[in-house]
């Protein structure tokens, strides 16, 4: 696994498959349809060439922005008042470290085999995007799992109207290119467009209850063991759903779905259920 940042087979697949979708959907499918020289063709691909770009602009980032490294020099400190919550081993109870990194993890932390290093608030590894997923790029991942979902719906519509628009017969031969490669989009576009729906679905699930994809298959295991010894687990970081909202996406309600990096904290530490006064209720 090549070095997160660095093109890979899979990112370029990733890119051609955008770019034969992108040219199959405005080049063809709209032309043939509703033409390029139209008002409604020319504002159709106005608004997929946009969409388009915004899927390349967030993925790019996803692509090359650090995930959040877990400084060197970090070590927890147990007397501190305003952490009260530490993460230790299964085994043994210790502090977790890091044996290959060398140096203590922080809470929600984990190490990455494919990228050598601890990350900060680790989702999953993404061979998609060569790159851990993680605090500092998980809100512009997600992002442009929205913007890809968006475009692949779009681009669906367009390709059926299109599909479904009849050429004149003297246009027969043009028509088969035509027809060729708006099939060979649709059969790109099928699979991948319900691959992103349900990883779309997954994620909305996730920042809801605050989870990273770690933590909810740990979160499983916890659940039965708990049950298994009459109590009930409590995800520690589940802080109700719009705190857990504003946790991830930022603050400011009106640039959640903006492409921007507008991170809570620092990575090392994060509000916990414990840290709620027991009057404010939760959603």
């Amino acid at each position: 696994m090549g070095r997160p940042g660095y093109l890979t087979l899979p990112i370029l697949s990733v890119l051609a498959a955008i770019g034969y979708v992108y040219y199959t959907t405005v080049f063809v499918a709209v032309a043939r349809w509703l033409g390029l020289a139209t008002a409604a063709g020319a504002a159709n691909a106005a608004a997929f060439t946009a969409l388009a770009a915004a899927c390349v602009a967030t993925y790019a980032v996803a692509v090359c922005r650090d995930p959040g490294r877990v400084p060197p020099s970090f070590a927890p400190d147990v007397e501190d008042a305003e952490s009260p919550l530490h993460e230790i081993k299964r085994k043994g109870g210790d502090l977790r470290y890091c044996q290959k990194c060398g140096h203590y993890k922080p809470p929600r932390a984990h190490h990455c085999r494919a990228c050598k290093r601890c990350v900060l608030k680790m989702d999953h590894h993404c061979i998609w995007i060569n790159n851990c997923v993680g605090h500092e790029n998980y809100k512009i991942f997600f992002i442009f799992v929205l913007y890809a979902v968006t475009a692949c719906f779009y681009a669906m519509i367009l390709i059926i109207g299109s599909a479904m628009y009849s050429v004149p017969v003297d246009e027969h031969s043009s028509n088969d290119s035509s027809r060729t490669s708006i099939i060979i989009c649709g059969i790109i576009l099928c699979p991948l467009t319900l691959a992103l729906t349900v990883l779309f679905g997954w994620h909305i699930y996730l920042i809801l209850q605050n989870k990273t994809t770690i933590e909810y298959h740990e979160g499983v295991r916890a659940m039965w063991l708990a049950e298994k010894g009459g109590n009930l687990y409590h995800h520690p970081y589940h802080l109700g759903v719009y705190e857990n909202l504003i946790s991830v996406l930022g603050p400011n309600i009106f640039c959640w779905l903006c492409p921007v990096s507008t991170n809570t904290g620092n990575g090392l530490r994060f509000r916990t259920s414990h840290d709620i006064p027991l009057s404010t209720p939760s959603m």
